[in-house]
């Protein structure tokens, strides 16, 4: 399988992003969150493809572009479709399936997440299976594209989703004794995002 570059995946977000705006926030945000990823895979023998977290990592949130109105407004309202419309999105560019589920399963949201909630999404299994895609899922938990974007500590990160379910918290500590915590500290420092 062939493993896109950085360029390649920057120009595919140059190309969908309706706005310079809508390109700063996501493309940032992705960056951020394959600098988290590489930190934790720095940290210890972690039996990933590499390359293929940092291009998860890159592309996991592409999906977002197609949530901006003509006017450049998000549509918070239907976020929680933005993984789906990522994997859409990639599989239509032609990508293979394993990049194209960075997307879709970074999200973290079960069958009965969908049905309890009542999400606006077909009801299914959207949680990270390969090692990959758990490492990418994890680092992503920890940088927020909030306004403005903001570090998000483990502890903080618990409280946030505890509204989501306790097998929600449970699959996260399950990840966080895996992997450990990154260093926010010198990242929130490099990018001049507060640490909530």
């Amino acid at each position: 399988m062939r493993i896109p570059t950085d360029d390649e995946i920057r120009a595919l977000h140059e190309r969908y992003a309706p706005t310079a705006e809508a390109l700063e926030l996501v493309w940032t945000h992705c960056a951020i969150v394959c600098e988290i990823a590489e930190q934790v895979m720095d940290g210890g023998g972690f039996d990933v493809d590499k390359d293929l977290v940092r291009a998860g990592c890159l592309l996991h949130d592409i999906g977002v572009y197609r949530l901006y109105d003509a006017a450049g407004t998000l549509d918070h309202k239907n976020y929680v479709k933005h993984g789906l419309l990522g994997h859409e999105l990639l599989h239509a560019e032609g990508f293979p399936e394993p990049i194209c589920r960075f997307c879709s399963r970074h999200t973290g949201l079960a069958r009965d997440d969908i049905e309890r909630q009542q999400l606006p999404i077909p009801a299914g299994d959207y949680l990270a299976e390969s090692a990959e895609e758990r490492l990418v899922a994890y680092a992503d938990r920890f940088h927020s594209k909030t306004d403005p974007p903001t570090f998000v500590t483990a502890d903080s990160y618990i409280v946030r989703a505890r509204r989501f379910g306790e097998r929600k918290i449970a699959d996260f500590q399950a990840m966080r004794e895996h992997y450990g915590e990154p260093d926010l500290t010198s990242l929130a420092a490099d990018h001049g995002h507060a640490i909530v």
